[in-house]
């Protein structure tokens, strides 16, 4: 009796290793960074016990802990987290109100922390709950997408968040970030591109109408922000004020020329430019490394973006492609909104840098994010 020979087929499923290298790299230049920026205010803080190395401890423990989270998060099947969406949205809602309560507290002027035993910042979690309620509210929307109410209810998701990270906790540019990943979001879900070109048409000219309003008015009948705007405009007539860490940012930038002066050289980092360790850490990189070293770091977000999008691409189902469009919304958004702040290229809003601020709430979500990615990676069945 003869038995037909079949072709067996084996399957092999998908870890990016290349996503890993590039996460791991840019934590490990992170801590170098952080300790860099931050080692000589550290070290005649009385508050920090003269530590120069205060705040390279806490980043690396924070760190540490969001490594694990990744490990953990990659093993778990990234549909297990889908139960937890709307749960998720709405506690990303009650974290937010809790910070007018005593469980919040105010740092560098700005209330937009929580202490719960650890200190945690809201809108990170906002920032996952996001990607993770879209997710799945635009899988069980399906074809709905395409009609007007659909497309509206999707944009309206975000509006509620938004609105709270903004009025609450005074954070507008983590308000512009969440609403910005929910665009992206629907923008590749969404099969009409008509509606975004209108979109982006309006805010375009809204902007540009605000800007031009505010310019008319005096210094002294604008807030915080309007002023913020006129610094950015013209950073030198108000170089005692609002546009002084802009032109502390510029000098460090220009300064370091194209291979900069050297590791742990900077100057501006000696008291001149506030926050060197958090949202200005980029004007450290250009002036200890020079333009090479700010280049070098921008191509290797272009190259994390890149490994995002081969996953989504290559994702087994829409929720997993679109957890991951979400997490490269996050981080693109994240990056140009705190280059183009560096470079004056838009107002200054504290905003850190992915993977590489201080921040220990920042690099925890971050990575959580990065372990659902890597889920989503491992469901990709490679068939021979």
């Amino acid at each position: 009796m003869n038995r037909k020979k079949g072709t067996r087929k084996t399957s092999e499923y998908y870890f990016d290793y290349s996503l890993v290298f590039i996460v791991l790299f840019l934590l490990g230049f992170g801590l170098i960074m952080v300790y860099s920026a931050s080692s000589y205010e550290a070290s005649i803080s009385e508050k920090l016990n003269y530590d120069a190395a205060y705040y390279l401890k806490k980043q690396l423990q924070s760190t540490l802990i969001g490594i694990v989270a990744m490990i953990a998060v990659s093993r778990i099947p990234y549909h297990f987290w889908e139960r937890f969406a709307v749960m998720g949205y709405a506690v990303s809602v009650i974290l937010i109100l809790l910070v007018l309560t005593p469980l919040g507290y105010e740092a560098n002027g700005a209330r937009r922390w929580l202490r719960v035993g650890i200190s945690i910042q809201p809108a990170e979690i906002a920032k996952l709950a996001m990607i993770l309620f879209l997710a799945s509210f635009i899988c069980k929307l399906g074809k709905g997408i395409r009609s007007r109410k659909g497309f509206l209810l999707v944009l309206g998701v975000p509006l509620p968040i938004c609105a709270l990270v903004w009025f609450i906790t005074e954070n507008m540019s983590s308000a512009i970030i969440i609403f910005g990943i929910a665009f992206l979001m629907l923008f590749v879900a969404s099969p009409d591109y008509k509606p975004f070109v209108i979109i982006g048409a309006i805010g375009v000219t809204v902007v540009a109408v605000a800007v031009f309003a505010l310019t008319q008015l005096d210094a002294s009948q604008l807030g915080v922000r309007g002023a913020r705007i006129l610094a950015w405009l013209d950073p030198e007539a108000y170089a005692s004020g609002k546009g002084f860490q802009t032109l502390q940012a510029l000098y460090a930038i220009g300064s370091g020329g194209i291979f900069g002066k050297g590791l742990g050289q900077s100057m501006q980092k000696l008291g001149f430019l506030p926050e060197t360790q958090n949202d200005m850490i980029f004007s450290i990189v250009c002036e200890e490394l020079g333009l090479f070293g700010g280049i070098a770091i921008i191509l290797m977000f272009l190259l994390l973006i890149w490994r995002f999008m081969i996953i989504a691409n290559n994702a087994s189902d829409l929720f997993g492609a679109l957890l991951v469009v979400g997490v490269l919304g996050h981080i693109a958004i994240q990056v140009i909104l705190n280059i183009a702040v560096v470079t004056n290229t838009i107002p200054n809003t504290g905003i850190s840098l992915p993977f590489i601020s201080y921040g220990g709430s920042s690099v925890l979500f971050l990575l959580i994010e990065i372990g659902l990615v890597l889920s989503v990676a491992r469901g990709i069945n490679i068939s021979e």
